[in-house]
């Protein structure tokens, strides 16, 4: 499968061209005219990389950057800027806010498939050292937080006898995983029993988080018995 790329640009003629580039050279590409809507589309997506401008209009790159730095789910995620501006206290800034690479327009797009590939390959080899496809989180928290799961499967009676009755609209993945969860299962674990990738498990938690308006996985269990969501 081909690596995932957001593209954030507000300038179509850039964007388009940028797109069709990276398309031919092999990679699935997603753009946003914006950041707020790349950040939107990544509520749903969680893609391999992101190149976006930096002067844009509402939301510039760097606050963008900011803001996906700040998400424990993107932390990681490779960042390249794209932008006009080429001074080296502007690329200094653009460091100092996390992003991975930095090319001036105009570019060669040759140099940004190299850098794409570059830092693409970086991740895979790190990933590679962990045993996972995403960044590792915390261990000592999420360990702290299955032993809270496991502690609520124990009170199970107690926190509900009759769950309150509630309506909320789950695919049919998103149940299987909400299941495994609640049964105090790891992401690794989850994805083996679901024969898919960690970095799904991922999404599909970060949605279920969105869906219950919870946090952790504490406070996803804790609700999904509640309310009787959890099978």
């Amino acid at each position: 499968m081909s690596a995932q790329l957001l593209l954030v640009d507000d300038e179509p003629g850039i964007r388009e061209a940028v797109k069709d580039y990276l398309q031919e050279s092999g990679f699935s590409v997603q753009v946003a005219s914006n950041a707020l809507e790349g950040w939107e589309w990544m509520q749903m997506n969680t893609p391999d990389l992101v190149i976006s401008d930096v002067m844009m209009p509402q939301v510039d790159g760097y606050q963008f950057l900011k803001q996906l730095r700040e998400d424990p789910r993107f932390q990681a995620l490779p960042v390249v800027f794209l932008t006009a501006k080429g001074m080296t206290g502007d690329r200094i800034q653009g460091y100092h806010a996390g992003v991975d690479a930095y090319l001036p327009k105009p570019f060669d797009p040759d140099e940004l498939v190299a850098i794409v590939e570059n830092l693409l390959a970086r991740r895979a080899a790190k990933a590679a050292t962990t045993g996972d496809d995403v960044e590792t989180p915390d261990l000592a928290e999420l360990a702290n937080q299955i032993a809270q799961i496991k502690a609520l499967l124990t009170q199970r009676n107690a926190i509900s006898q009759s769950p309150a009755p509630f309506k909320i609209d789950l695919t049919p993945r998103e149940q299987s995983v909400l299941n495994l969860v609640a049964e105090g299962l790891m992401n690794k674990e989850i994805a083996r029993r679901l024969e898919t990738s960690v970095r799904n498990v991922e999404k599909y938690v970060s949605r279920l988080f969105s869906k219950t308006g919870t946090n952790s996985r504490t406070e996803l269990v804790r609700f999904a018995l509640e309310h009787g969501l959890a099978k």
